[in-house]
């Protein structure tokens, strides 16, 4: 049984019980990758700071702003 075998069978429960339906398969995805995300971010900077780097984040974003950015150069 995959995912969609069992939501199907979790919204027909759910409607013979009166209950409210539940999230559609892939729903929260991007949410739990966002977080996943943001913890290895805050980990990081956490690891520079007790190393007593600057722990500044987005190292590649940053540079990437500053490259692009009018007037940089």
């Amino acid at each position: 049984m995959n995912a969609l075998h069992q939501y199907l069978f979790d919204t027909y429960r759910a409607e013979r019980l009166g209950e409210p339906m539940p999230p559609a398969p892939g729903t929260h995805d991007l949410a739990v990758l966002r977080r996943i995300r943001d913890r290895r971010l805050d980990r990081r900077r956490l690891e520079r700071a007790l190393a007593g780097r600057p722990a500044r984040g987005g190292g590649l974003r940053a540079v990437l702003l500053r490259w692009t950015r009018p007037g940089s150069c």
